[in-house]
């Protein structure tokens, strides 16, 4: 009896240790908060983000990503936000009579929540930082806010990879 106790004891030692290298250097799970991404993503999907596509190659126009913001949650914490990559370094966004413009070409973007960007923006992405927006466009706060901005590559915590919740949903993003 006291060698199976062992067995089982080892058994799960090996579980977690094995789970948290995973949560702390491959994968993460997430919770969405709100309806910025919508349709593309709706309040309480649960996803498993891949932290490893940041380690091996840059960061993609399209590509739907987690970041630290330096906006707080009421306990003082920084809020883990979802957005699409629009810019990236380089790159020239225009936002103007509700199209978006990505180096004076305008985006097609079928993945939004309807079919008009609120706001003006004419910037350049600087080094190191990412533009990003919501699918629902006029319910997100995101690089077109100035609390927001661009986003540094450095905050990315990884690439939202697979929808675990709901069910009827369970797959892997796509993000195109």
């Amino acid at each position: 009896m006291r060698k199976e106790i062992m067995e089982w004891l080892k058994t799960i030692a090996i579980a977690v240790a094995i789970a948290l290298v995973i949560t702390n250097f491959i994968a993460r799970p997430t919770l969405v908060k709100g309806y910025s991404m919508y349709p593309t993503l709706d309040q309480y999907d649960y996803l498993i983000i891949n932290k490893i596509p940041y380690m091996i190659h840059e960061p993609e126009r399209g590509d739907i990503v987690v970041f630290k913001s330096h906006l707080k949650t009421l306990e003082g914490k920084e809020k883990d936000l979802i957005k699409r990559i629009i810019g990236i370094p380089g790159d020239h966004i225009q936002v103007t009579g509700g199209k978006v413009f990505v180096n004076e070409k305008e985006l097609v973007e079928p993945y939004i929540n309807g079919d008009y960007t609120p706001g003006e923006v004419d910037a350049v992405v600087p080094e190191g930082m990412l533009f990003v927006m919501g699918d629902n466009r006029e319910n997100s706060l995101d690089s077109r806010d100035e609390r927001v901005g661009p986003v540094e590559k450095e905050t990315l915590m990884g690439k939202a990879f697979v929808r675990l919740y709901p069910f009827n949903k369970i797959g892997l993003m796509d993000d195109k």
